[in-house]
């Protein structure tokens, strides 16, 4: 069997025509009178109320920027780094401190929560003023 060879398992049912004498008179089962019985009405989508109202409202427009920055205190890097290590957003990712954000690399910011004791190395990280002092107190450095 081919697809040419193939016919309808029902026959098609005929569209019944409304209006025009016979069973379906008067009214046609429309109704009496309004936008809805007559022929060829055009009913305005109720939506379009709504879409007309959105440049009027506050906020259209406006792009919110995603903020792609991570931030890793000093107790988790005493804990994953080994003296003379470096950290860096890519490392921190390999450890599994910190994800990547919709795919990009985050930016980071060190804070100085916890104790440091370990010499490391930190670079293309932020880092607040009492992490800088922590990290350079224990003997590591900053780039």
């Amino acid at each position: 069997m081919q697809i040419h060879e193939l016919k309808p398992k029902h026959k098609n049912k005929s569209k019944k025509r409304i209006g025009r004498g016979g069973k379906k008179g008067t009214y046609s089962g429309k109704g009496v009178k309004g936008q809805r019985s007559r022929a060829g009405r055009k009913m305005v989508p109720i939506i379009r109320e709504l879409i007309k109202k959105y440049p009027k409202l506050r906020g259209y427009r406006r792009v919110t920027l995603r903020d792609y920055s991570v931030v890793v205190n000093l107790d988790s890097l005493e804990k994953f780094f080994e003296a003379s290590e470096v950290v860096n957003p890519e490392n921190l990712i390999k450890k599994g401190i910190v994800r990547k954000i919709d795919g990009k690399m985050p930016e980071v910011k060190i804070l100085g929560n916890g104790k440091l004791t370990k010499k490391i190395t930190v670079e293309n990280c932020k880092t607040s003023k009492s992490a800088k002092q922590a990290i350079e107190k224990a003997g590591g450095t900053i780039k």
